[in-house]
């Protein structure tokens, strides 16, 4: 099978370009049960699954998010908007944080932010992070790229037939090690923040 890598960045480029979030303003202002939750997630979110099948949130994910204390429980079975802003979160964070770690990252906003009276609100932290975001898209095209480039110009030397397979493999090399620095970073930040609440200045 012939791996055209270049008509497959040009798909991904174009895709990224289209990237978008779920606004505040889209999430319903009512209150929200469970099975109404999962349906909104699923719909607003299914651009970003892998395959048809894979579950953005399912019910027992959200239990156990609420069981294990990332997750503030609903009131009367039923979920705020507070509630959905922080599954968002907890979605893009869980395919490379550990639950532990998504725990000391957000427990502390939620502790903060969470349904309080401080005229600085979740959906305000929300907002400046996703327009944060927003404005990396044509970085991170820039940065594709490069990394494209330098993957193509690699194994010069080896077997011209397989030369194509051997860039698309340096390629996603590449990709992962900048993945896996990006990882270790962040977990470091997380460690330096839960070492910090755990030995407040005095």
């Amino acid at each position: 099978m012939k791996i055209d890598t270049q008509d497959m960045i040009s798909s991904i480029l174009d895709s990224i370009s289209r990237i978008d979030y779920i606004k505040p303003e889209e999430i319903p202002g009512i209150d929200l049960y469970m099975d109404q939750v999962t349906t909104f997630m699923e719909k607003n979110l299914k651009s970003s699954k892998r395959y048809e099948s894979d579950k953005i949130l399912t019910k027992t994910m959200i239990n156990n998010y609420a069981k294990n204390n990332l997750l503030p429980p609903p009131l009367k079975k039923k979920y705020s908007k507070e509630h959905v802003l922080l599954l968002i979160f907890i979605y893009y964070f869980k395919g490379i944080l550990s639950f532990n770690d998504i725990q000391a990252l957000l427990n502390p906003i939620t502790e903060k932010y969470f349904q309080s009276d401080s005229s600085y609100q979740l959906e305000d932290i929300y907002r400046e992070v996703f327009r944060l975001e927003k404005d990396q898209v044509e970085k991170l095209k820039e940065d594709l790229m490069k990394e494209y480039n330098i993957s193509c110009s690699t194994f010069s030397d080896a077997p011209e037939e397989d030369q194509k397979m051997l860039h698309h493999f340096a390629f996603i090399c590449l990709l992962s090690f900048d993945v896996y620095v990006k990882k270790q970073l962040i977990e470091k930040l997380i460690d330096c923040q839960v070492s910090s609440q755990d030995h407040p200045k005095k």
